[in-house]
């Protein structure tokens, strides 16, 4: 029978357990696995295999789990569990800003669908992030996560060596993307509703007698969801193309925070 030390076994669920921290704080911001609809006990014990697996393949700390240094260790790991985690949320707050302004342009911002997570939700937005998980989902992009996951501790092993704090400025400064690419990916529906507006506007002006309300509404609905249908084919390679940016960002985040 084997018999195993109780300082080895201390040191491996030592070991183990620090990487389990920053393997649950990414599943518990990154998109998708956050959602409210999976328990905290299914992420917590996602996080634990996960960590399990990861173990044997990181180089062992030496640093006691009942020591100072290991407070710092384990904000070391939630920090770059954490930064990970929202930067891939960037991806999804860009989508969803898209669809707020869309669904704004379109007559519908009183029409919201509850979201657990962000509350009452725009459901032009709500339809547009559920678009955005199908895809990332459909092309393998929680396994792209894991895989990053698993090098960044191969880049930031864990250790009690400080972090970098010009990475952490990385993920403050990559915020813009929220609305640059937002905007971007909804430009053309925002552009033709405008026209639209406008046209309205001046309508109503030599027409005075003209309910524009009457007019106006159903004509910009119509015409945002026919524009919304029409470039659905647009919207797949521009969300790809946005995806492996954030990822190439998140690997560039690694490097910064060594």
């Amino acid at each position: 029978m084997l018999a195993l030390a109780p300082e080895l076994l201390a040191a491996h669920l030592s070991h183990t357990f620090f990487i389990m921290v920053r393997v649950g704080v990414l599943l518990f911001v990154a998109p998708i696995f956050s959602e409210k609809v999976i328990s905290k006990r299914l992420r917590a014990g996602l996080a634990l295999l996960i960590a399990l697996l990861i173990a044997p393949s990181v180089p062992e700390s030496q640093v006691s789990l009942m020591s100072w240094s290991a407070v710092w260790l384990l904000v070391k790991q939630a920090m770059i569990g954490a930064a990970l985690g929202l930067t891939l949320q960037l991806l999804f707050a860009a989508v969803r800003l898209c669809g707020e302004i869309v669904g704004m342009q379109m007559g519908l911002s009183f029409a919201t669908f509850f979201d657990p997570n962000s509350g009452n939700t725009p459901v032009i937005s709500r339809f547009l992030n559920l678009l955005a998980m199908l895809l990332f989902l459909s092309v393998n992009g929680h396994l792209w996560l894991l895989a990053l996951l698993a090098e960044s501790f191969v880049t930031l092993p864990v250790n009690a060596d400080p972090l970098h704090a010009g990475g952490l400025l990385n993920v403050v400064s990559l915020a813009g993307i929220i609305f640059s690419q937002g905007l971007i990916m909804g430009l053309p529906i925002i552009t033709l509703l405008l026209c639209i507006n406008m046209a309205l506007g001046l309508l109503n002006r030599l027409t005075p007698q003209l309910s524009i309300f009457v007019v106006g509404f159903p004509l910009t609905l119509g015409v945002g969801m026919l524009a919304l249908f029409l470039i659905a084919d647009t919207l797949p390679p521009f969300f790809m193309r946005l995806m492996a940016s954030m990822f190439a960002e998140m690997e560039q985040l690694l490097v910064a925070l060594w």
